[in-house]
């Protein structure tokens, strides 16, 4: 079994939420269509997607990715570091709130995966760094489905608000075009127009 599919059973068997394979492919077949030469990822878990996202970039390309989680932050090291993926994925340790605002480069592709009551502020953050050509790609959208049904439980209404006010504000800006689709828990696909 080669490195790459222990370090995704491992995650699997362990309960940490990585991308869904349906998700991994349709993001795959973007990057294989074009240069993608910078990627950002907020919320690195494992850095499962990061690898795998890693055997698309240019040669000289570089994922920059974030996570808070101290005990993630070893595991993805230690991933990178297998997989000989140190010179092409960056961790920035802390939280995405914090982080995000403090960064100034240009992405040709940001991948948001991380805490869903913040997805607003991450789009707002993503804007401001996506290239004019690049595209903006937010796992888990739908929610269980619960973004597009009238649930309304206490303990998940807060993070389906938010990702209901993601939706809107990435679906009724005129300067962009965003596509949901309905693979993995939902993937919402953004560009500017």
């Amino acid at each position: 079994m080669n490195h790459l599919k222990k370090i995704k059973e491992k995650a699997i068997n362990n309960h940490v939420p990585i991308i869904m394979d349906d998700t991994l492919k349709v993001i795959e077949d973007y990057m294989k269509d074009r240069k993608v030469d910078r990627i950002l990822e907020i919320g690195t878990a494992v850095g499962y997607s990061a690898i795998c996202f890693s055997s698309f970039l240019t040669e000289s390309g570089v994922i920059d990715t974030i996570e808070r989680d101290d005990n993630m932050i070893i595991e993805a090291r230690k991933n990178i570091k297998l997989m000989n993926k140190e010179n092409q994925i960056n961790i920035y340790e802390g939280d995405a709130v914090d982080i995000l605002p403090t960064l100034n480069n240009n992405y040709d592709m940001i991948f948001i995966d991380a805490a869903k009551t913040k997805y607003p502020f991450f789009l707002e953050q993503s804007l401001r760094m996506l290239k004019k050509d690049g595209i903006i790609f937010a796992d888990n959208i739908l929610y269980k489905g619960y973004v597009m049904s009238d649930y309304n439980k206490h303990k998940q209404r807060t993070a389906v608000n938010h990702l209901r006010e993601y939706i809107k504000k990435a679906t009724e800006d005129a300067n962009l075009n965003t596509e949901i689709l309905e693979v993995g828990d939902g993937l919402a696909i953004t560009r500017f127009v």
